[in-house]
């Protein structure tokens, strides 16, 4: 890649590494990194009211440099005309499950503090409203959405990964 783009939205399925992905280009490239999670979810598990999701994604965006590790549809009309580049996590069914399942399973044991505090418990795991239960309903869905986009943008540039390790040689090119 030429020049750095500014601002870059990350997306894939849940357990994709969406995340970590931002986080390194983050600490690569000096762009500030936003999690969705965070802006999606309040303490207590409490969703954020879509109003106030969108503006503060509105207000992310209207910066001149970020990265954001998922775009929500309920939002991605505010996202997608300032991104500059949309990196696709298009990575198997067997490898986003089971690092999701790992890394539920150990934030429920090490009570991790994540999005605004909230914490992920065994409870959650086997619930109606699982991350894991979550993963399997939306998978094919995100997948297709990646690979719609990756055959033709929605805007920004596309980069389709579909490997780990074609993922770290991209992120080497920063």
């Amino acid at each position: 890649m030429t020049s750095m783009p500014d601002r870059i939205v990350i997306i894939g399925v849940t357990g994709s590494g969406k995340s970590t992905l931002a986080a390194r280009i983050a600490e690569r490239t000096g762009l500030p990194y936003h999690a969705a999670d965070d802006i999606g979810w309040q303490p207590g598990w409490v969703g954020t009211p879509d109003d106030e999701q969108r503006r503060r994604v509105a207000e992310v965006c209207a910066q001149e440099r970020w990265i954001l590790d998922a775009v929500y549809r309920k939002w991605q009309d505010l996202v997608l005309p300032r991104a500059q580049l949309i990196v696709g996590l298009d990575y198997p069914r067997w490898l986003s499950l089971g690092r999701l399942v790992r890394r539920t399973l150990v934030r429920a044991v090490t009570r991790k503090r994540i999005c605004n505090g909230n914490v992920e418990s065994f409870r959650q795991v086997f619930s109606a409203d699982s991350i894991i239960r979550w993963h399997f309903k939306s998978f094919a869905s995100k997948r297709a959405r990646i690979r719609a986009w990756a055959a033709e943008p929605p805007g920004p540039a596309v980069v389709r990964l579909t490997s780990p390790r074609q993922t770290r040689r991209w992120l080497e090119t920063l």
